[in-house]
């Protein structure tokens, strides 16, 4: 029987898979070119995986029409840090909130090619926007207890009364315009069942900073999520919390169900997964040491993306999982002879017992992109997904990833 070198058989299967478009499914989460290091804060894709918009500081808006192979600048016309972007219904009409000592809020009906400035009536930051069911109706939470609230598509904003001067940094409606909840610093949660006329605080028993919050189905079972690793849900429409173990202290800022209350991710100084409804939150390997902000999932809970500082976008299509983390979690590597040390890294990797031996390393896209010994694994390379061969092993790559 006829042998195939990694080069002749295993790499072509790898640029193969990359042709289809499931190679991103043996690498769990994947860095994007963002171009641009400016801290990028939300992310959403309104109807399919493939077209998104992603903002950040210093008033940056950008697009991509292809899953993120490429990015677009769109001009926002504000130099303000932007917090919050939604689309309610398709990819043509969303909003954008935020804020640098007064509140901005912004709104396209064209896909992003022109973004229009609407009049708040606060000066405070806005932080999160959500419409929940249409393209009029929508509510956006800010800086000591702002709640503003359209029924027109934002031509005018209307303040509603909390009762609170704590930030509100996340605002939700599960099902229609009537039933929200909005949350914030020191452990503020707030309710209402009449589309905002009156806002009931609900006690969750703590006092840490709650960042986002989200209810996948219906008005009654929901998870938020905050500082030092903090994560509650309710199922009884909040009237009742309950904690949860992250296994982490790492704040935490987003949160997301994709399909429903069994599984889930949060986001923040680490990339954090269950598939039981918060009865078990697993950390998954992003790649990088950037801190992500946003997390979203637009159409099933394997297709997602993530975005932090320094211009981060990070993309799975697996779950974030990985086919090497699938097989041995330590590492997330395919040979279990073989231990990176460390993984990821951001000068060079080692291969304990192996540091005379010679490796071959190739980037996702299948190329050849240097031979190193064990000792020195990656150096001079720039950040990115890598897959290591053994040099005279028929042993499979190993995946290996340096960030900045």
């Amino acid at each position: 029987m006829k042998k195939y070198s990694f080069s002749r058989l295993a790499l072509c299967a790898l640029c193969g898979a990359l042709v289809s478009g499931t190679g991103l499914a043996s690498a769990g989460w994947v860095p994007l070119n963002s171009g641009t290091t400016l801290s990028l804060h939300s992310v959403h894709f309104p109807v399919i995986d493939t077209i998104g918009y992603v903002i950040g500081t210093s008033g940056k808006i950008i697009k991509t029409p292809d899953g993120g192979v490429n990015w677009g600048n769109q001009t926002s016309g504000t130099v303000g840090n932007l917090f919050s972007v939604y689309f309610p219904v398709d990819d043509q009409i969303g909003y954008v909130v935020g804020g640098i000592g007064s509140s901005i809020i912004l709104k396209t009906t064209d896909g992003g090619s022109n973004w229009a400035s609407q009049t708040s009536g606060t000066n405070e930051d806005l932080y999160s926007v959500y419409f929940p069911t249409n393209a009029l109706t929508g509510y956006a939470v800010g800086g000591h207890g702002t709640i503003r609230k359209t029924t027109d598509g934002g031509a005018n904003w209307v303040g509603q009364t909390t009762g609170t001067t704590n930030h509100f940094l996340s605002v939700h409606f599960p099902i229609d315009t009537q039933t929200g909840f909005a949350v914030g610093n020191a452990g503020t949660v707030f309710k209402t069942t009449n589309g905002g006329a009156d806002w009931v605080a609900r006690t969750p028993g703590i006092t840490e900073d709650l960042r986002s919050v989200h209810f996948p189905v219906n008005a009654n079972t929901g998870y938020a999520v905050g500082s030092a690793g903090r994560i509650i849900y309710t199922t009884d429409g909040g009237g009742t919390w309950f904690a949860q173990t992250s296994g982490t202290t790492s704040s935490l800022w987003s949160v997301i169900f994709p399909t429903g209350i069994q599984t889930g991710y949060a986001v923040g100084g680490v990339i954090l997964k269950t598939t039981n409804g918060g009865v078990n939150w697993t950390s998954q390997v992003s790649g990088t040491s950037n801190f992500l902000w946003s997390v979203h999932f637009p159409q099933n809970d394997q297709t997602g993306y993530a975005v932090g500082d320094s211009g981060t976008i990070l993309k799975t299509t697996d779950g974030g999982v990985g086919v090497e983390e699938a097989r041995n979690s330590e590492f997330g590597m395919r040979n279990a002879e073989l231990r990176i040390n460390p993984n990821p890294f951001s000068s060079f990797a080692t291969l304990p017992g192996h540091e005379a031996e010679r490796f071959s390393l190739y980037d996702v896209s299948g190329r050849k992109v240097g031979t190193y010994r064990g000792d020195r694994v990656g150096e001079g390379l720039g950040p990115g997904v890598y897959f290591l061969k053994q040099e005279g092993k028929n042993a499979e790559p190993l995946r290996i990833v340096k960030v900045r």
